[in-house]
């Protein structure tokens, strides 16, 4: 699978990385586009990319591409991904999918109207401690979980990406998204009922503590927290009612313990991986293989659905920003 990197920012950094070491799954980086194209070849020379665009639609016109991977901010993630759809690009859309759920239904629509793949890039969704937490949690060994905690912060406040109206910042769209993709992983099965939450906002009118509790209609709770100033524990935790689940640094999982009785601790340590970022191409590669055009692992639907209740969210915080005015 030949892949097109559209922005070459730090995350467009890691993914180079992490595809220079991807080629045992015939996987790899085949062309990087940036606004400047000296920029796009320094980028490629380092990383061995073959080919440098100094436009983002000369990358989309490339036909020799499989996959395009959006790595510009939020606030252009519509535009980009929509350049490459119409070009007749599948597309790998990193976190947040999109600024909104109108502009996330938009994009998926398109994609099926010309039966185009069309992923989002939330990378704990794919990787395999989501799973061994399905198994643990369906193993019952900590009987019928209540109630989860789980939070994300990093002192991030000092990059203008993260604060700025016009690029969609606030910690929401940047970390508060793992916690909430972490609980609703877990409770899967689990309907909401009410969402009660506050927010604290940086003078740039976006947020920078995000504090969430989700209610379910079958009792469960998840309480969720993140930052954009101070660096958190980063744990998930599980608590049922014969014991718990620790889940370390729920943005990449370093290992899983389960306590049961207040005694037995059972530990599942996270397989070596290159960045952990690999395992969403691999799923890309998958499904395109099977004729899919989402991937089982993140499905459209889920996508809409984490995107329809951060948008509540900010609602509730009274955090707009500029181009959905």
């Amino acid at each position: 699978m030949k892949v097109g990197i559209l922005g070459a920012g730090w995350i467009a950094r890691r993914v180079a990385q992490t595809l220079a070491q991807l080629q045992h799954e015939d996987i790899h980086a085949a062309a990087v586009a940036s606004r400047d194209l000296e920029k796009a070849a320094e980028f490629a020379g380092e990383f061995a990319i073959p080919k440098a665009y100094g436009s983002y639609a000369e990358l989309a016109a490339d036909p020799e591409l499989d996959l395009i991977y959006i790595a510009t901010p939020h606030s252009h993630h519509k535009e980009h991904a929509k350049l490459c759809l119409k070009a007749g690009k599948n597309v790998l859309v990193e976190k947040a999918f999109t600024v909104n759920a109108k502009e996330a239904r938009e994009l998926i629509a398109l994609a099926q109207a010309k039966n185009l793949l069309i992923a989002e890039a939330i990378w704990t969704r794919y990787m395999p401690s989501r799973f061994a937490l399905d198994k643990i949690l369906k193993s019952g060994v900590i009987g019928e979980p209540q109630t989860l905690t789980a939070n994300l912060g990093y002192d991030n406040i000092h990059k203008e990406r993260m604060y700025l109206p016009e690029l969609a910042g606030g910690a929401l769209l940047d970390l508060g998204v793992y916690p909430l993709n972490f609980a609703l992983a877990a409770f899967a099965k689990s309907e909401i009922d009410s969402i009660d939450t506050r927010a604290d906002l940086f003078h740039t009118g976006t947020d920078l503590h995000d504090y969430i509790t989700i209610n379910f209609k079958d009792g469960k709770k998840a309480e969720l927290y993140a930052s954009l100033d101070e660096f958190t524990d980063k744990k998930g935790i599980i608590r049922g009612t014969y014991g718990y689940i620790e889940f370390e640094n729920i943005n990449n999982c370093e290992w899983i313990r389960t306590h049961v009785h207040g005694a037995k601790t059972v530990q599942f340590d996270i397989p070596a991986q290159i960045t952990g970022l690999e395992y969403q191409f691999i799923a890309c590669k998958n499904a395109l293989a099977e004729g899919k055009i989402e991937c089982p692992e993140m499905p459209h639907d889920e996508i809409i659905r984490v995107m329809e209740i951060m948008d509540e969210l900010r609602a509730r915080w009274g955090v707009v920003y500029p181009m959905e005015q």
